[in-house]
């Protein structure tokens, strides 16, 4: 039997498979070629509302190509005349190429067939009014629609209008065509997906699969268990295929070490052996400094943090103030092949004023000179990314490293 992969070449290679390795040159650089040969590496790239720095969607890419330009990655998903990116649903809401646009159609169609709104006559009236509006009007936006009702009492209580969009959109019959002020503005599919499309349904086995494969190939090796998290799939739906992905040979099995010490039975693509393999002789390693998104799809497989980095990955935004620990979006600090801390930052747009409000180190983790230079050089391309000219540190549970970063930083 083949010695175990240690952790060490296992975490390497989900680096390596996630575009964290080297930085933008596995894309071809931050061109409009390399964002969209990123984005479908990934498979998808999760959106998210908070912007205590640059939202998620484009802090993911950031993470990976360093400074690009935010304006061609929007092109990609809102210029009708190149559009090879759309919004839809994968791991959660996620931009996603419009190449894998079939895929999400079984999805479309258990939709409406599960849809409680649409029994009711009045929704479906609803529904078919907001439908035509669109036809006739063009691209609209809740914000569009007037609201009757009587005010609501909580946040996701929404007008009657905006459910009726969703269900639109979760049906396949609108798609977001742009946004504004990052409200999304909708308009009907045929007006918004290419021609070149292809929009023949697969059926629900051949999607699962499919899915199942590209989760895969994106996570580079993970549990069994862990190839459904990618697309939050349920786990139960996902095991049966990955048995008979692992039977028919399209995945292979592989014996490696976890960070606890543990031996286990890992999965890989067969179409990614090579490249563990070149890891495990050396020929790639991760030479990457760079801060991750809370929602980086790095994380997608429900418990590879610990399991791989000894890191726990923890969004605390929904907590009570004085429940967190690490703070309100903290970013994971990726420091060659290891997860060796986390800062909480907050950009003051109108100063240029980025305030990192805790820095907090891993236990046992030591920094030296290189780690320090190498942290401070990512961070000033972080800086020059969100347009900020200033850093201030207002807490560190280790001040040594605050000190040598910040003047690391200020210095160049």
């Amino acid at each position: 039997m083949p010695a175990p992969y240690s952790t060490e070449i296992l975490r390497m290679f989900a680096l390596h498979t996630q575009g964290l390795g080297v930085g933008s040159m596995a894309f071809g650089g931050s061109s409009l070629g390399g964002l969209v040969s990123l984005v479908r590496r990934l498979g998808a790239v999760q959106i998210d509302t908070l912007q205590m720095v640059a939202r998620s969607q484009y802090l993911v890419l950031w993470t990976r190509l360093g400074v690009y330009s935010v304006a061609d990655f929007d092109d990609l998903l809102f210029d009708g005349s190149d559009r090879q990116l759309y919004e839809f649903w994968y791991h959660a809401a996620c931009v996603i190429p419009v190449s894998e646009y079939r895929y999400g159609i079984p999805r479309m169609v258990v939709s409406g067939r599960r849809s409680q709104w649409l029994h009711e006559k009045r929704n479906r009236a609803l529904t078919d009014a907001v439908r035509d509006r669109i036809t006739n009007e063009g691209p609209l936006s809740s914000a569009d629609f007037a609201d009757d009702q009587v005010k609501r009492g909580s946040w996701w209580d929404w007008k009657p209008a905006k459910y009726a969009l969703s269900i639109l959109f979760d049906l396949g019959e609108i798609m977001v065509c742009k946004r504004v002020n990052f409200r999304r503005y909708y308009d009907l599919t045929e007006r918004v997906l290419p021609g070149w499309v292809d929009t023949t349904p697969p059926s629900w086995e051949e999607m699962v699969r499919h899915h199942l494969e590209r989760a895969v190939l994106a996570l580079g090796v993970c549990l069994p268990t862990q190839a459904g998290d990618y697309t939050h799939m349920k786990r139960t739906q996902a095991r049966p295929i990955v048995d008979a992905l692992v039977d028919e040979g399209v995945f292979a099995e592989i014996e490696g070490q976890l960070y606890d010490g543990t031996i286990t039975t890992l999965i890989v693509h067969r179409d990614s052996l090579p490249d563990l393999e070149r890891v495990a002789a050396g020929e790639i390693q991760s030479r990457h400094t760079t801060f991750l998104s809370p929602f980086d799809s790095l994380f997608w497989a429900r418990g590879r943090d610990e399991q791989f980095w000894g890191f726990k990955q923890v969004l605390e935004a929904y907590k009570p103030a004085r429940d967190r620990k690490w703070g309100y979006f903290c970013l994971p600090i990726l420091y060659q092949d290891r997860l060796i801390g986390r800062f909480d930052p907050k950009l003051e747009r109108k100063t240029g004023v980025l305030k990192l409000k805790a820095v907090h180190l891993e236990p046992g983790v030591k920094p030296n000179a290189d780690m320090v230079e190498a942290i401070a050089q990512a961070m000033r391309d972080f800086m020059a990314f969100h347009n900020a000219t200033e850093l201030v540190v207002e807490y560190s549970t280790d001040k040594p490293f605050a000190t040598a970063l910040h003047r690391a930083v200020k210095g160049a």
